[in-house]
């Protein structure tokens, strides 16, 4: 039999699972790991990544190429499924529907990860309620050049911030750069409303740490580290404890205690160090569902902003505009209504991929065309945005000429490489709205 054809039959828990291919690598540039390492990892820490996902339906964000391919997302659950995998039907706010997968044990874990999820994207809803979330997730991410030091402290000026609004915050490294605090709630308000408490929050910690934090939705507005509200929209997924991130290290999402906060280093939690740590500490995690709290002092906050005259901020693209949001526009292509023209930042787009590796060497290109401006630029310049499509993403680099003299600015040329996957949806849309 050929190898690649080759499956490991497995037995968890009185169920049966195959992993096909299991000996096809997935890591294979800094840490060489197969597939069946990947089951057998997460199978070593599944009471921790069960805790995150149990109940809850799933995006599958599968990397059939291992963690060195493209990924795409699949909401909906493969029709080809074993019988005892539960599903859950979601409405969406573009009015479609899907019916997704839910794990509940070790063999749907094992399941999911054969077909490719390297990482697990859990709903922050119950199947049994899944209009009403159980998780508030603040989520920091940091801006070009900011220290990890940085992330650390903003994060426990969220702590401290969770405790004075009676809530319990559970910290965990991103698996990349920035951290998570997950905070279980009572399942009592809407998706729309845990947004508002978590904008809220981030409002609050930007005001308590002005110089470090940030809650601006547009990236040419930010600075330090941004508390993204916007993971709290409905529809919106992040990986959960444990999950497995595509870098060269396997790096995992951690979940810490809080006085492991200020001095832990992302990058000491991988796959080959993680099952060790889960089996002499356990879970860090566990006592979470014990642990729900109330979003009124939060939403009490957010009436004093509102009263203030500090409205709603920027929803995602695809959402629908409520009536306080603002202008939905960055300001740099805003168009401005007051007497006093506006200054817009001079932006322009240096490459456009669905390989994130090529866009960044389009980058380094343009740089070493353009190397007086490139020594001018600071770190928050460049602004590499990963863009969500319908089923994947793709990677749009712009540069911003702020610090820049306007005489030494280059003009807006066409980007290299130039492959921006939405572009032939946008211009038939286009075609339709005429």
């Amino acid at each position: 039999m050929p190898k690649e054809d080759a499956t490991e039959l497995l037995s968890i828990n009185g169920r049966e699972v195959r992993v096909s291919n299991p000996d096809k690598l997935y890591f294979s540039k800094q840490t060489r790991l197969t597939k069946l390492d990947l089951v057998r990892y997460y199978l070593s820490v599944a009471p921790g990544a069960l805790g995150g996902i149990r109940d809850r339906p799933l995006v599958l964000k599968r990397y059939v190429n291992g963690a060195e391919g493209e990924a795409f997302y699949q909401k909906r659950a493969p029709t080809q499924r074993p019988s005892w995998l539960r599903t859950s039907t979601l409405a969406f706010p573009s009015g479609r529907t899907a019916e997704e997968i839910v794990v509940d044990d070790a063999a749907g874990l094992a399941w999911i990860v054969n077909l490719g999820c390297i990482e697990l994207h859990p709903h922050p809803v119950r199947s049994g309620d899944l209009d009403h979330p159980d998780e508030l997730r603040v989520d920091l991410d940091p801006g070009p050049g900011v220290s990890w030091a940085d992330v650390r402290t903003v994060a426990l000026e969220v702590k401290s911030l969770l405790d004075e609004m009676g809530l319990r915050g559970w910290p965990k490294t991103s698996g990349s750069r920035g951290m998570h605090v997950n905070v279980r709630i009572y399942p009592r308000w809407t998706f729309d409303e845990v947004r508002r408490a978590a904008l809220t929050l981030s409002r609050e910690v930007e005001r308590r740490a002005p110089t470090l934090a940030t809650s601006k939705w547009w990236k040419e507005e930010r600075h330090g580290v941004f508390l993204d509200y916007n993971q709290n929209a409905k529809d919106r997924t992040t990986c959960s404890a444990y999950s497995v991130r595509p870098l060269p290290d396997a790096r995992v999402s951690a979940p810490l205690r809080w006085d492991e906060v200020p001095d832990c280093e992302a990058s000491d939690f991988t796959v080959l160090t993680m099952p060790k740590r889960f089996l002499e500490i356990g879970d860090p995690h566990e006592g979470i569902d014990a642990a729900p709290g109330s979003l009124e002092q939060l939403l009490e906050l957010a009436a004093q902003d509102e009263a203030a005259g500090l409205g709603d901020a920027p929803w995602p693209p695809h959402f629908r505009k409520t009536e306080s949001e603002p202008r939905r526009v960055a300001p740099s292509r805003a168009r401005s209504v007051a007497k006093k023209p506006r200054t817009r930042m001079p932006l322009i787009v240096v490459a456009n991929s669905p390989s994130k590796e090529a866009a960044l060497a389009g980058l380094e290109r343009w740089k070493r065309k353009h190397p007086e401006v490139a020594k001018i630029l600071a770190a928050d310049d460049v602004l590499v945005d990963s863009m969500r499509g319908r089923s994947s993403t793709w990677t749009r680099i712009r540069i911003n000429l702020r610090n820049v003299p306007e005489e030494l600015r280059p003009l807006n040329e066409t980007p290299d490489p130039d492959d921006d996957p939405t572009r032939e949806w946008r211009q038939l849309h286009a075609k339709k709205s005429t």
